[in-house]
């Protein structure tokens, strides 16, 4: 479960650190019980973003069932994508 409350301290945490996949273990140092992942916005096909920064989006993970997927719900959430967005679409 994720509160309104980390969502936005991720974004704030990737905004003020930088945009990069080196920033994920001060994130998972920061947030212990989340899982982080860092990708392409182009690579994620389908959902709405639960949160945007500068410069990239914020996915949710829900890895309660059998297999890993994007939800919407804060509440069912255990993992994170920051998917970077591509010059073209920042």
């Amino acid at each position: 479960m994720m509160t309104p409350e980390q969502l936005g301290g991720i974004v704030a945490c990737v905004e003020s650190n930088g945009l990069a996949d080196t920033q994920l273990p001060y994130l998972r140092g920061g947030f212990p019980d989340l899982h982080f992942t860092w990708c392409m916005d182009d690579d994620v096909c389908g959902p709405q973003p639960a949160a945007q920064g500068k410069g990239f989006n914020v996915y949710l993970v829900d890895s309660s069932s059998h297999c890993l997927c994007f939800t919407p719900s804060l509440e069912a959430a255990s993992g994170v994508v920051i998917a970077e967005l591509g010059e073209d679409d920042a």
